[in-house]
């Protein structure tokens, strides 16, 4: 049975209240400038104005893993609801209509494939921000959001996706992928036989792995890496990359070589192909400090892609008073990123999920970080227009997803 709590004006609540309840659905109400208990909740009611859909109302859903339904029709609903990626509140109507409406409310759940292959490559600075665990979670919800997803795993440093998955690290997987693209032979049929299905219910997530040893990094070479991605939009509708933190280019120094092999050719060459990056940030002065001085080298490499920035783990102990305002104001100030996105500090999610080598999201459904992933992924590919920013590099990108410009709004992201 679906419980709704209602924070919304009287005597608005608890009419809705009273409509929900005659079809069948527990609703209890209270005052819009009070945050109910939200443990065993589904859904949350709220008007899309400052006093009821706030931080404070956002980080409490999260942490129950209760979904919110924004109301209102103004612009400034609309913005405020938006702001948190929520999309668009529904319309304010008549009790029973607006009963019918909510329970019929499933975000993204009836987005259509989409129509135009995307390739979204997840980055992150060094220190371990957590840019495998947004990899994951990100592939699991696009893929129930459009029906399948590929994840590959390009770090060349680095590489734990097999790791964090339970899944055998000496198989083909992506070098393989990058050999056989080289010399002409990759096709989906081969993608599909070198690949691990993930095995997720209701999900259908198909996973390269990465190199097994350090050393094999010369295999992921620009040229190979790019012909693979290239060969994964005809196999999945979306690809999510994982790619590593360096994105010095000054390897030519030390090199002899013309086109000799380069380490950090991969990260370069799957943000170079893709449609779309997430820039995972640590929330913590280091983690940030070291985002705003990689800056200008992401945007450098990822040329036209659209950009959301995910502030991840964050926590007040780290920061202080007011951590999502001090962070989003030191992005402002110094990169321009004008609206940033937050993942909450989901300590007991992301435990259970590392100690069954599983998904966040298979493990602990209603964990916060899964429902701030959920808000992350309608950003990244909206459900609204699931073709959108699937345009080939070196035309214009589509309006869903050219998250960044070089003017002062440099940055539409995920709360």
């Amino acid at each position: 049975m679906t419980v709704a709590v209602l924070m919304l004006p009287e005597p608005g609540a608890s009419e809705l209240a009273r409509a929900l309840a005659a079809r069948g659905v527990q609703a209890e109400t209270s005052p819009e400038d009070v945050v109910p208990p939200l443990e065993g909740v589904d859904l949350l009611v709220v008007p899309a104005v400052h006093r009821a859909l706030n931080a404070a109302t956002v980080d409490a859903a999260d942490r129950a893993g209760t979904r919110i339904v924004p109301i209102g029709a103004d612009a400034g609903a609309v913005r405020l609801a938006t702001s948190f990626g929520l999309g668009e509140p529904l319309p304010p109507a008549p009790p029973r209509r607006l009963a019918d409406r909510i329970l019929r409310w499933r975000p993204g759940e009836t987005a259509a494939p989409v129509t135009a292959p995307v390739t979204i490559a997840v980055w992150g600075t060094h220190g371990a921000p957590g840019r495998t665990t947004v990899a994951i979670e990100l592939a699991a919800e696009l893929a129930r959001l459009h029906g399948r997803a590929a994840l590959v795993d390009a770090d060349a440093h680095a590489p734990s996706v097999a790791q964090a998955l339970g899944l055998p690290d000496e198989g083909p997987g992506f070098p393989a992928a990058c050999r056989q693209a080289e010399l002409g032979g990759l096709d989906a049929a081969e993608l599909a036989r070198i690949s691990v299905p993930l095995g997720m219910p209701g999900r259908d997530v198909d996973v390269l792995t990465g190199i097994n040893r350090p050393s094999r990094w010369p295999e992921l070479s620009r040229r190979r890496v790019v012909a693979a991605l290239a060969a994964c939009r005809d196999w999945a509708p979306v690809t999510v990359v994982d790619v590593a933190a360096s994105l010095e280019r000054d390897e030519e120094i030390v090199s002899d070589l013309v086109d000799g092999p380069r380490r950090n050719a991969a990260t370069l060459a799957a943000l170079e192909s893709a449609d779309h990056v997430v820039a995972v940030v640590s929330a913590d002065p280091i983690g940030v400090s070291r985002f705003i001085r990689a800056h200008g080298d992401l945007r450098a490499a990822a040329g036209g892609a659209g950009l959301t920035v995910a502030v991840n783990r964050l926590r007040a102990g780290a920061v202080g008073f007011d951590p999502r305002g001090q962070i989003r104001r030191a992005l402002e100030r110094y990169t321009g990123i004008t609206e940033v996105g937050f993942l909450p500090e989901d300590v007991r999610g992301t435990d259970a999920a590392r100690l069954a080598a599983r998904p966040v999201a298979e493990v602990a459904a209603r964990a916060a970080l899964v429902a701030a992933v959920r808000r992350l992924a309608a950003e990244v590919l909206p459900a609204s227009d699931p073709g959108a920013g699937a345009t080939r590099r070196g035309t214009a990108r589509a309006g869903a997803l050219r998250r960044t410009r070089s003017g002062p709004r440099a940055a539409r992201t995920v709360t």
